[in-house]
């Protein structure tokens, strides 16, 4: 497989990076430069292409969020 292909990566991951990159591009960031930051963070994400390939099970997949929601530093409890 050739360098840079994205054999490797399923429907899913590619719809992800598609959205990621137009973000890129609303904020300014030229075309090249936003479609391989959009990558980055996809293999950040996902670690790489999920299709089955080569030998052994790999680490499972990291599905927390990328951002913290909500409040931030968690809800407060109040004493009694």
């Amino acid at each position: 497989m050739a360098r840079g292909s994205k054999k490797k990566y399923t429907r899913k991951q590619k719809r992800k990076e598609s959205k990621i990159e137009r973000g890129y591009e609303k904020r300014g960031v030229g075309k090249k430069e936003a479609k391989r930051r959009a990558w980055a963070t996809v293999n950040k994400s996902d670690r790489g292409g999920r299709k089955k390939g080569g030998g052994g099970r790999g680490k499972k997949r990291n599905k927390s969020s990328s951002r913290k929601g909500g409040r931030k530093g968690g809800r407060k409890h109040k004493r009694r």
